[in-house]
């Protein structure tokens, strides 16, 4: 009798939890609690290996009169300078000091991001940990010594929410700001990724570069009638200097670039996608192992509400990766930073020089749409049975054995390059992969 009663309880347990991992993606994951332990868990990140460097003397950070240890972090941290951009909107923890004529500034590399506003003695710093998804941290501008302190409970109140998919993540948003940078939150906000119209982007940006007829949000400020929604964008579009809007000369650099913008809102969202599904993966085998063990059966098999789990999280993932749904461009977009060169030297290239992060920017933002996170450590770290669904669905789109309508973006051209480039590019493919598939040369350094 009390076995059946444990029996009863453990397929009770199954399907609720089943239930919350498949239709609860933007719902608060417990994530203080076991397995994640987001709190007590000591990161791996970027930031986190500056700060041992530091401690063993390897590392001196150095100050800046101007910019504080801003230039010093950015080297530290490999983020490149071509990735400004500038945020004019009062949506930050640091909002008393922003305005449109003293915006924040946002740097980024693939997994670590750093925030600086002129005036404040205080620098964020966020990273994407393989385990703990984005972790904060403030940096105090003392000039006799750097003190980098991990941040929680006051950054996961946004950093944590509905627009991070529910656990510790980054979100790109846009506002209709008024004159002084506040947004008007009667009017709405947009949460940002490539999915985005670029009608609906950019609002509370200061924004670079040139993007022909396309419309965007950014540049402008409501003009103060009735319309909670009425942008004047007289001088808005199309602008490739911001020296008349604000004193240029005080920021490392004068651009807010139209293509790292592009860049971050899809980086931003799929970290968040790859997170969800590392917690979602982490959480349905430790409770799998919670009601085996009280099944007394550590080796039963895997339940169908389980399987299913694993299946969500995955194709989550892989929509978003291989850019199902994308928002269109009709024209040609150009940066003013140079960021567009920068960017796709970084990353691996096969034998014929492609990379995943080459640009389009005619018709979509990349030319091999697959996105260049999967060489992070984050993908990598993704439970197994998250990663092989996820494996087995990016094989099945890109050898046509999958032509639904969510891939039909994706032509048997574009299917077959990203195959080739993944194959020459990307460790610990699963040896499934190499049976078919065209025979593909050696890896060409990044760069070259």
């Amino acid at each position: 009798m009390k076995r059946q009663f444990i029996a009863t309880l453990a397929r009770c347990l199954a399907i609720a939890t089943f239930s919350l991992g498949a239709d609860v993606l933007e719902a608060g994951m417990p994530f203080e609690e076991a397995p994640i332990n987001y709190n007590e868990t000591k990161a791996r990140d970027a930031v986190m290996k500056v700060k041992y460097r530091m401690a063993k003397g390897d590392l001196e950070l150095k100050y800046d009169e101007q910019f504080g240890y801003l230039p010093a972090l950015l080297k530290a941290l490999e983020v490149p300078l071509s990735s400004q951009t500038l945020v004019f909107a009062k949506t930050s923890l640091q909002l008393r000091y922003i305005s449109p004529r003293n915006p924040r500034a946002l740097y980024f590399a693939d997994d670590v991001y750093v925030g600086w506003v002129r005036g404040s003695n205080i620098m964020e710093l966020s990273t994407v940990d393989p385990r703990l998804g984005a972790v904060f941290y403030a940096v105090e501008q003392n000039p006799d010594k750097p003190r980098i302190l991990r941040k929680t409970y006051e950054c996961l109140q946004c950093h944590a929410s509905t627009l991070t998919q529910g656990v510790p993540g980054h979100s790109i948003r846009s506002v209709f700001p008024k004159p002084d940078g506040t947004p008007n939150l009667r009017a709405g906000t947009y949460r940002t990724d490539h999915k985005s119209p670029l009608e609906e982007r950019w609002g509370g940006w200061y924004v670079t570069g040139t993007h022909g007829d396309q419309k965007h949000m950014g540049n402008a400020f409501l003009r103060g009638t009735e319309d909670a929604r009425d942008l004047d964008t007289r001088r808005s579009m199309n602008v490739t200097s911001l020296a008349d809007r604000f004193p240029t000369a005080a920021w490392m650099s004068p651009h807010s670039d139209l293509i790292a913008l592009m860049v971050l809102e899809h980086q931003a969202q799929m970290h968040n996608f790859v997170t969800r599904a590392n917690f979602d993966g982490r959480r349905a085998l430790y409770e799998e192992k919670i009601i085996n063990k009280m099944l007394k059966e550590p080796n039963r098999p895997r339940s169908e509400s389980i399987k299913r789990r694993f299946d969500n999280a995955a194709d989550r993932v892989l929509r978003y990766m291989l850019f199902s749904g994308e928002a269109a461009l009709t024209g040609r977009l150009r940066g003013t930073s140079g960021f567009e060169d920068e960017f796709p030297k970084q990353g691996p290239r096969d034998c014929q020089g492609r990379s995943l992060r080459d640009f389009d920017l005619t018709k979509r933002v990349f030319k091999y749409p697959c996105s260049y996170v999967i060489y992070t450590e984050s993908f990598d770290a993704l439970p197994a049975p998250v990663a092989e669904r996820i494996y087995r669905g990016l094989y099945d789109v890109l050898t046509g054995k999958d032509q639904s309508e969510e891939f039909a973006h994706l032509s048997p051209e574009a299917r077959q390059a990203i195959l080739e480039i993944l194959l020459a590019t990307k460790k610990g493919l699963p040896d499934y992969w190499t049976g078919k598939a065209t025979q593909v040369a050696p890896l060409l350094p990044a760069g070259s």
